[in-house]
């Protein structure tokens, strides 16, 4: 039985995945370490929390002392690292925490993965390392890295000294760069669920610029499968895009959003464009899919109405997200941790 690491699993993300892997397999323990920042919610993982074959600690993937210990104590010989501050707009605002997190926090993570020598360390990044494109065109594996964010190019600086652990010592490393994820439990500070929250709330829906970036969206429980396909199968030293080849325009996410809740579009509000606002991205997914078998498997127009239904249907959750209760829940269920 493999003893998985993976970080930042109280996350949007690594949540979804451990619910995934735990409600479809038996042969692995996960072992989750989250710092329970804003964005981390244990609440994401009430499925999976008592699952026998599943364990918590919380813990700062910049904590040397505690990172050697969990991999001690759970004998860790595999690694998934979702761990990151996440949000372009946040690292905008303020840069340190995003290099503090992405690229010292992957640092030590990969000094106790040698240390350890674990099987394989799995690097879950972004494609937002190689910038923007143009009207056409997709980013392949090969594509020059062009980080034009402090988010990005924490994310970039992560990806290269991962690569270099690789190259110099040995270490088992491969790495996956997704599109743009939605679905559930995703913090409403990312497009998708603000646009449902504020849609219901009758709230102003603020969009970007003019409204026409484009980005290639990708179902959470797709990116999943696809990283459980590469730290499964995914060749050492590789990098593996990961899109669903569904291209959208903000604007018209916003305007399916607001025609499928019956809302207005006079709720729409145009406001001034963030710094280095990349205008397109796309994904050029070839090597995942002819290599080891992954395809996407739900399509835009149905997976964006299960989003928004479970957002109709979790309103308790998004509610305590709002006022920042949940990180209450902590508190409540590992009182004696």
């Amino acid at each position: 039985m493999k003893n998985l690491l993976v970080t930042g699993g109280a996350g949007f993300i690594g949540s979804n995945f451990i619910n995934h892997l735990l409600s479809k397999r038996d042969d692995l323990k996960i072992i989750n370490i989250d710092s329970l920042t804003y964005a981390g919610n244990l609440e994401n993982l009430k499925q999976s929390e008592n699952h026998p074959n599943y364990s918590f600690v919380k813990a700062d993937i910049t904590d040397r002392e505690s990172i050697n210990n969990i991999f001690e104590q759970y004998n860790i010989d595999n690694v998934i690292n979702f761990a990151a501050e996440s949000h372009v707009d946040r690292s905008i605002l303020g840069s340190e925490v995003f290099f503090n997190t992405n690229v010292m926090g992957t640092n030590v993570l990969l000094e106790a993965a040698k240390r350890f020598g674990v099987e394989k360390f799995l690097q879950v990044s972004t494609d937002e390392v190689y910038g923007s494109l143009g009207p056409e065109g997709k980013f392949s594996e090969t594509t020059p890295v062009d980080p034009n964010s402090p988010y990005s190019s924490s994310k970039a600086s992560a990806d290269m000294m991962a690569l270099s652990f690789q190259r110099t010592y040995g270490l088992p490393v491969v790495i996956t760069r997704c599109s743009n994820n939605y679905g559930p439990f995703q913090f409403p500070e990312k497009l998708i669920p603000l646009m449902i929250l504020n849609s219901l709330n009758d709230k102003k829906l603020p969009v970007y610029g003019d409204g026409l970036n484009i980005r290639d969206w990708i179902y959470v429980i797709d990116h999943n499968k696809a990283v459980e396909h590469v730290w499964e199968k995914g060749r050492i030293g590789e990098v593996y895009n990961i899109g669903a080849n569904q291209e959208m325009t903000n604007i018209d996410i916003i305007k399916l959003i607001l025609n499928y809740l019956d809302k207005s579009e006079d709720l729409i509000e145009f406001v001034k464009d963030r710094p280095g606002h990349d205008r397109r991205y796309a994904i050029d997914s070839t090597k995942i899919e002819t290599e080891l078998g992954w395809k996407p498997e739900y399509k835009f127009e149905e997976a964006i109405e299960k989003t928004i239904d479970w957002y109709l249907e979790n309103k308790t959750w998004w509610e305590r997200i709002l006022s920042g209760e949940y990180q209450e829940y902590y508190k409540l269920q590992y009182k004696n941790v």
